[in-house]
């Protein structure tokens, strides 16, 4: 008895085959995938570093300035934090063209996340160092910028 339908040609129920389920699983990963990195885009602030980079690129002539008057004067900072982490001290020396400020400007810059940057200012003590809290700061590798007035210093600091 022949049907007239062979066993090779009878279609089954489309859900059922494993080479459907194949085909739809990488559309269905990308756009998985598409949405995931749209969040993960939308929420994270992966912004520059430096916000306004070319402002800053017109004013490095200054900031050299300022980095070469720190070597006229023979600037000599001494960087140091407490045991606990809660005050900085910094000792400054310098040529006797070097006047002393009263007031040091100190910045903590992340060197990949601008968010996390912090800034101080440091008052002059009566043995001549310079005293203030210290922040709280992210773990990682930080450029600490020491300035007063008319000259800077860029020194390094680690917090582990």
């Amino acid at each position: 008895m022949n049907t007239g339908v062979s066993k090779n040609n009878q279609s089954g129920i489309w859900y059922k085959e494993p080479y459907v389920w194949l085909l739809i699983l990488f559309p269905f990963a990308a756009v998985v995938m598409g949405i995931i990195m749209i969040t993960l885009a939308i929420r994270s602030d992966d912004g520059l570093v430096v916000d306004d980079y070319y402002k800053q690129g017109l004013e490095i002539n200054m900031a050299l300035e300022r980095d070469r008057a720190a070597v006229f004067y023979g600037v000599v900072t001494d960087f140091s934090v407490d045991e606990g982490g809660k005050k900085i001290t910094v000792h400054l020396n310098g040529n006797e063209l070097l006047s002393m400020p009263e007031t040091l400007h100190v910045k903590f810059i992340h060197r990949t996340r601008s968010g996390f940057d912090q800034s101080l200012t440091l008052t002059r003590a009566h043995d001549g160092s310079y005293h203030a809290s210290m922040p709280v700061l992210a773990r990682g590798n930080w450029d600490v910028l020491i300035e007063a007035d008319n000259w800077r210093k860029i020194t390094e600091y680690s917090v582990r």
